[in-house]
């Protein structure tokens, strides 16, 4: 296991040993795009990040972690201190995790054993004893996770790049975004459900509750928050909030 702080180099990939744990607490960090040849799962026990990838937008909100598969360029942004651990799993080890990058939720039993995971030497013997039984019950704990709904895919058409280029703003109505764009309503409607597999409207719906939880993950007040984002009312917004995600505010966050 290595702490790292802002300036340190680290490349997984360097080691031999099928599991590499590395523990770090961040702030205002941008890895730029990379990949490796290994799988990852990323666990923030504090602090949000985004993470960014070919054609979708990722949100890391605390508590929960991403599972990153091989080669997947990928470019991870942290927004104040982020307290997180991370494991890189070769290739043979990631046949039966999931194939596409995933938000997950961490149970009780996933959180005990990255610990002592992340917490080994990075020539450790994962082959016998207790090291081979707690990767074991990490790699079903990955298989068998409840996955967050916290992936937001980009369209690519081209008429779309102003509204692309403004993601920390809040979207704006379809019969804004028809006036931005010079196309109708109905013309936008296809281009969203044929790149992203939603509607202009479901696909604004995700990105509200996205940038909900990195606000409010990252210090920003309820009422803050629910202004931001266009609600009339805090109540509004915690309807909002629970309506998609089936819990509050804060106890999506606690």
């Amino acid at each position: 296991m290595a702490w790292l702080d802002a300036h340190a180099l680290f490349d997984p990939d360097g080691h031999n040993a099928p599991v590499i744990g590395i523990a770090a607490m961040l702030g205002h960090h941008d890895s730029d795009v990379h990949r490796h040849q290994r799988g990852q799962l990323l666990f923030t026990r504090q602090g949000c990040m985004r993470i960014t990838l070919a054609r979708q937008l990722c949100l890391l909100p605390p508590s929960r972690a991403a599972w990153i598969p091989p080669l997947t360029p990928h470019r991870a942004v942290m927004q104040q201190n982020v307290d997180y651990r991370s494991i890189y799993l070769t290739a043979s080890l990631c046949t039966d995790l999931p194939s596409q990058v995933c938000i997950i939720d961490v149970s009780p039993l996933l959180r005990a054993v990255l610990e002592p995971i992340t917490d080994a030497a990075f020539d450790s013997d994962w082959t016998q004893g207790r090291n081979m039984h707690l990767l074991g019950l990490c790699l079903n704990e990955i298989r068998e996770a409840p996955r967050q709904p916290m992936l937001l895919p980009l369209p690519q058409d081209k008429r779309l790049a102003p509204l692309l280029a403004s993601l920390q703003h809040l979207p704006p109505t379809l019969n804004v975004l028809e006036e931005q764009i010079g196309a109708s309503g109905r013309t936008i409607g296809r281009i969203f459900q044929r790149e992203t597999g939603m509607g202009y409207q479901q696909w604004r719906q995700q990105w509200r509750l996205m940038r909900a939880i990195e606000l409010l993950a990252t210090g920003r007040s309820l009422g803050y928050s629910a202004f931001e984002l266009g609600f009339a009312s805090d109540s509004a917004f915690i309807a909002f909030f629970k309506h998609m995600t089936g819990s509050t505010p804060k106890a999506y966050l606690g």
